[in-house]
């Protein structure tokens, strides 16, 4: 018998007594779904909690989430990263309000159609806020199921994801699929985990699991290496102002489109040439992006004069912390930036 055959009513039985209680689980409304499943997209449980109970508190609805305003938006977001997630919630939000009267249709095809929302993210809105039969592969599910069945594909394929799909679609109980798609994420990140030893004497599928028959846990799932990033050296200038810091906002397109930041690359030279402060160092960081990391160098200066090349603005602690959405990127720097803001006397404007 095909190992998955044997999965549903140990994986159920198992899940109704070890889920965490996580927030979105309580009151899985299609628009909680939503939000909760587009904020854990390469992000830690543990890290979303407060975001999402934050977020839902500032935009409890479709329609408020619709007419939130970007710079609110991104604000709100800051620290989660891949801002783009973000953006794509907005405008789904609006194609929602124009065209579902601010409902989410209980059709597969028409949430897939929504910008930012995959084949995952439309199964799991569908069977757990519709009770929809539509499974939700994502890694963890990819890996639970290349090492129940043995499989060696390369889960990193769409031709992989694909046959998981259809296997799950054979086995997906039809009057639970929301806690079955749920049990799967939940074994793939609590016990067969993805580095280290999976935790097989706590699975459900101990007794049929392939990999861990043939003891070939460690071996599965089999994923092609990923490219090396490239790495990007930049300097970062911190530059200070009677308790303010300057920054500027990135293009509207690219990495970190539209977010504010610490000025940095090399067309700043051209900038910091017409403000002539006395730099200091300020110490090195490093952020890492999907595809490439900055290795970062910081220096600051004090300057008396307000003036400040165009583009650039004049932000406090109060704006920083309220207003201006920083990215993590720079999170290295932002402990000294806040200790000299505060050593700083402040003269009124």
């Amino acid at each position: 018998m095909n190992p998955l055959q044997q999965l549903s009513t140990p994986l159920l039985l198992w899940y109704q007594k070890q889920a965490r209680n996580l927030p979105w689980r309580t009151s899985p409304t299609p628009y909680h779904v939503w939000i909760s499943e587009i904020m854990l997209q390469q992000t830690r449980v543990a890290a979303v909690l407060g975001y999402y109970q934050r977020f839902l508190s500032a935009v409890p609805t479709i329609e408020a989430l619709a007419q939130l305003p970007e710079d609110e938006l991104m604000k709100l977001w800051q620290g989660l990263g891949y801002y783009n997630r973000a953006r794509n919630m907005q405008k789904a939000a609006q194609i929602l309000m124009s065209e579902y009267g601010g409902v989410f249709p209980n059709s597969y095809d028409k949430i897939h159609n929504l910008p930012g929302i995959g084949d995952y993210t439309a199964g799991a809105i569908c069977s757990i806020a519709f009770h929809l039969p539509t499974p939700a592969v994502d890694g963890n599910v990819l890996r639970v199921v290349a090492r129940i069945t043995g499989d060696e594909g390369d889960i990193s394929t769409a031709a992989m994801k694909k046959k998981v799909t259809t296997a799950l679609q054979t086995i997906i109980p039809l009057d639970n699929p929301g806690n079955f798609n749920q049990a799967m994420m939940e074994l793939g990140a609590t016990v067969c985990l993805p580095n280290g030893a999976p935790l097989c004497d706590e699975c459900p599928a101990f007794s049929f699991c392939i990999a861990r028959q043939k003891n070939l846990t460690h071996k599965l799932p089999v994923k092609a290496p990923k490219k090396p990033r490239k790495i990007e050296h930049r300097q970062v200038y911190l530059l200070f102002w009677n308790g303010h810091v300057a920054i500027r906002q990135r293009p509207k397109k690219g990495l970190l489109a539209g977010l504010w930041e610490y000025p940095n690359e090399l067309d700043t030279q051209s900038d910091l040439n017409t403000l002539q402060p006395y730099w200091h160092e300020a110490g090195a960081g490093k952020h890492i992006f999907t595809h490439i990391e900055w290795h970062m160098s910081a220096f600051w200066a004090d300057t008396n004069s307000p003036a400040l090349p165009s583009g650039w603005v004049w932000a406090d602690l109060e704006g920083l912390a309220h207003s201006y959405a920083i990215p993590n990127a720079f999170q290295d720097f932002q402990n000294f930036i806040t200790s000299h803001l505060l050593s700083m006397e402040v003269h009124p404007l």
